[in-house]
């Protein structure tokens, strides 16, 4: 993780962020992107990844009926296999492929379908547990001698998202964390 993308988390105080490799593994976080997705240190390593999230945790359930995530979806496995693609021999790729696509039908016809593509930027429109709606902006910028990602969330000012945001800081852990 290069140091410079730490310190930018780091200030990144009123801004949802994290750090993702090419196999979609979170590398970095801050604490208000724990707040808003998830307690990602009470994750083990290997659970860490957005793509077996996304198809095999309990968004999973909400594919069909969220359009978002359905998008979502389809992005996710073009990226992941754009990745595959710069890395053909990498068993780590090959074994999460391997692995979601016994355990999600959806996945194993998405990369089926073989599409590719990078994911960029994108609307997110969530209902989070103690803030409610949230309608972000989600930015992808990419650190490509690492082949990483820094995924931004971020809101309009003065819009109602905004202020949950700055609500749900309220809640959030200290600390930057990073393995």
């Amino acid at each position: 993780m290069p140091p410079g993308i730490l310190h930018l988390l780091e200030r990144l105080d009123d801004t949802p962020a994290y750090v993702l490799n090419a196999r979609h593994d979170i590398l970095a976080w801050n604490p208000l992107a724990a707040a808003l997705m998830t307690d990602f240190a009470a994750l083990p390593p290997g659970e860490r990844n957005v793509i077996r999230w996304l198809f095999t945790g309990p968004v999973a359930d909400r594919y069909g009926s969220d359009e978002y995530v359905a998008e979502l979806a389809g992005e996710s496995v073009a990226d992941l296999r754009a990745a595959a693609g710069r890395y053909p021999g990498d068993a780590g790729i090959a074994a999460l492929v391997a692995e979601v696509s016994q355990r999600s039908p959806l996945f194993a016809r998405l990369w089926d379908a073989g599409e590719v593509g990078i994911r960029r930027s994108s609307r997110k429109r969530m209902v989070h547990p103690l803030v409610g709606p949230l309608d972000l902006h989600c930015d992808v910028l990419y650190v490509p001698e690492r082949d990483q990602r820094v995924v931004l969330y971020t809101t309009a000012p003065g819009t109602p998202s905004h202020e949950a945001l700055k609500r749900l800081r309220e809640s959030a852990p200290v600390a930057l964390v990073a393995h």
